[in-house]
């Protein structure tokens, strides 16, 4: 997975647990795509400042997946429910039972809204 990607989601899991400072920095560099200048400028602090919270963050994120585990869990759940809403319409279209069909098709339905 790209870096920019692997930490916006991150991000988006453990944000709200890194300070402030450091979330919004993290954001600005990676969610809004400004460079180090543009995140020292806006924040009122050193370019270097910046690198180092960004570092920081970098570091926390990966941490708290590496113990936390809920992005890796989150995209096996969305993995699993793909193949049951793809099983699902297997089946539905391969069934007799009109019965079993508009089960199949339920069953794909909301295998899908909950991927959403």
């Amino acid at each position: 997975m790209e870096k920019n990607i692997e930490i916006s989601l991150l991000l988006d899991f453990y944000g709200e647990l890194l300070k402030p400072a450091v979330r919004d920095a993290v954001d600005l560099y990676y969610n809004d795509d400004l460079s180090l200048s543009e995140v020292a400028d806006q924040c009122g602090i050193t370019r270097q400042g910046v690198r180092d919270s960004v570092k920081r963050g970098e570091a926390q994120l990966y941490a708290f997946e590496k113990k936390l585990g809920l992005q890796k869990r989150f995209n096996e759940l969305e993995a699993g429910l793909s193949e049951i809403e793809a099983l699902a319409g297997s089946i539905a279209e391969q069934a007799d039972n009109d019965n079993i069909k508009a089960i199949a098709r339920d069953i794909a339905s909301r295998a899908g809204a909950l991927k959403e």
